[in-house]
This record gives structure tokens, sequence and C-alpha cells, in this order.
């Protein structure tokens, strides 16, 4: 299999959209998300995105199939909330090494897909991201406005369930990890000693991109961190990229990519939002659009990774693809070791 940082050094490599919207589009009910095995659950499970991967695995393959025939090059496990802690929320904690399994193995199995309908000869290598989301309780904030010394969830506790949901997809067959839509830091960091932890258990290291998400114009993470202070305090991961995902749209995150674009010496990716949302939540911006505002970051040689978060569609990926393709990816800066 090709190694992915040879595939950054020849071109900018694009990843997948939303895997919600495109959920969404298909108006499943209640019974849809039980499918037989959980026709009985005692608790609603509508919503539960990540069960869709054992109750209707088609429906998964094929929104990863459509971005990538859009051009993606990363496509991302359905998984951003197959952790012990996220799914305690439908109490189906025991099934979220299942469930990192069952996406890892719907994610293959589109790549596959892909490969075999593929005409021409020319073939692009297609890698499989597991998708580890941000959890629903951090560990830097106290829930209680009242007692802002309490904490939801301990570091440890974090970084168990990271652990399981790490194994469970590399036992499925992802090529990378994600850290993805971080808006706590040191949530990122249990997410990291897991993974870390478990590369060195099993002998097996995968390439870790990480990604960070400024919540408004203050530039700032929810947890209250600079970029540039978050782009330290995960640098220790070695990650093959650092970039920003969701909260804002491609104009709203321009400058925040600039910068660091200067700081970080990875590789740097991008994926912002359909813009931003309108009165119902949802999102307006137009494919060409926000393919506009990203082929702008590429040819000012902000960005190495790029693709689209909530609200973008297949047809915003195959605009991006299309408008990057042919423009060089950010050359990796030489940092000086200094303190």
């Amino acid at each position: 299999m090709a190694n992915i940082q040879q595939e950054l050094e020849k071109r900018i490599l694009v990843i997948d959209g939303a895997m919600g919207t495109m959920i969404q589009r298909h108006k499943l009910q209640e019974a849809d998300y039980r499918g037989e095995r959980f026709k009985n659950w005692h608790v609603d499970v509508k919503g539960n995105n990540d069960l869709l991967c054992i109750t209707q695995p088609e429906i998964i393959i094929g929104i990863h199939l459509q971005y990538l025939e859009a051009g993606a090059d990363i496509i991302e496990t359905n998984t951003f909330s197959s952790t012990t802690i996220a799914m305690a929320d439908y109490e189906m904690q025991e099934f979220a090494y299942e469930l990192n399994i069952a996406a890892a193995k719907c994610a293959r199995e589109a790549v596959k897909r892909y490969y075999s309908n593929l005409k021409s000869e020319i073939r692009n290598q297609k890698f499989v991201a597991g998708s580890i989301g941000p959890l629903n309780k951090t560990l830097s904030l106290s829930p209680d406005v009242n007692n802002p010394g309490y904490r939801a969830l301990t570091f440890d506790e974090a970084a168990t369930a990271y652990y399981e949901q790490i194994k469970g997809l590399v036992e499925g067959g992802v090529d990378l990890i994600l850290i993805e839509t971080i808006f706590d830091t040191l949530n990122a960091k249990a997410a990291i000693f897991a993974a870390k932890k478990f590369f060195r258990e099993s002998g097996k290291e995968l390439p870790i991109m990480i990604s960070g998400t400024i919540t408004d114009a203050s530039g700032r993470t929810l947890s209250g961190q600079t970029l540039e202070a978050f782009y330290i305090s995960v640098a220790h991961a070695n990650p093959l990229s650092v970039g920003l995902n969701c909260a804002l749209g491609a104009q709203e995150m321009r400058s925040h990519i600039e910068e660091l674009s200067q700081i970080a010496s990875c590789y740097t990716s991008a994926y912002p939002n359909a813009g931003l949302p309108n009165a119902m939540g949802e999102y307006d911006e137009q494919p060409h659009q926000t393919a506009h505002f990203i082929e702008d970051w590429a040819k000012e040689g902000f960005v190495n990774i790029v693709g689209g978060c909530c609200g973008t569609t297949p047809d915003h990926i195959k605009h991006i693809a299309e408008q990057v393709k042919n423009v060089q990816p950010r050359k990796l800066p030489v940092v000086e070791e200094t303190l």
C-alpha cells in the first residue's frame, strides 16, 4: 500500500464531506435505526447515526462511495460518537467496540467497490481514516456553573474509552487515526495518549491526523486556547497533519488556516462547513462557493489536505477536488527549534 506521506508530497489530498448531512437525506425513522437486531431496544435510538454501521450498512457504504466517486482521497469512518461515553446517551456502551469495527469495514467495503467500478487504469490511492470525535463531556470545563472545579469525566476514563475505540478501528482496517473537531485539547490529549498506548501494545502504528475547532471570531477553541497554543500542545504527538474543521465556514476560517500554515512543521488540513448555518440551522453555501475559497487557500500555499464538514455533500467535494487538483501542495517549512 502506498504511503500517505508520498502522496502528500505530490498533491493536495481531498478528505470527504459531512456524513450527517447525507444520512438526513434518507429521512430514516426509528424503525430504520433499530433494524432487526435492536427492534426491541428499551430506549429510542433515532439520531444515533453511528448505529447505522450495524443496522443499515448499505446506506453508510453508499455514502462513502459517493464521496470516493466525487474525488475524495480520504474517507472518514462513521464513528464520531462511537465511544462508551457518547453511546451512554442510548444506553449502548457495550456496543462501542463493535460499532468501530463495523464502521471501518463499511469504509473498506466502499473502497473495494470503488476500485471494482473504476473504468480507467489510473488509480489514486484511497485511505480510510478512523474518525474519533470530541466526546459529549469535557475534561477542561465544568458542566456545573456553580461548581467550577467539578468534572463529569476523568482523564483516565476518557483515555480508556478512546483506547477501546482505537482498537476497534484498527482491527476493522483503518489506515489513519483522525482525532477531529477538538474543542477541548485535554480530550484530544486523552485520545493521543490512548492511540500511542495502543500502538505500543499492539506493535502496529498508524499516522495520526489532528483537527481542532475554532469556535468563533475570537480565534480560540471552546476551552479558551489560541490556535498557536493548541498546535503547540498537540505537537508532541508527531502528527501527520494538524488542521481545523467545523464551526466556521471557509470565509471565516481563512485567517486561521493561514496562521496555522506558518507555524505547523507537519502537513496542514482544513475542512470547513458549507458556510455558517442560517436561521433554520441549514447550510446554504453552494459547492462552487466553498470550492472557490479553498482553491484560494491552496494557491496561497496554506494547505495539504482539504475537504468539507457540516452541510457539505459529494457535490461540494467534487468541486473542491476539481479546483485543487493542479495546485501544488504546501511545502513543509523548516521550523527552528528554539525555546
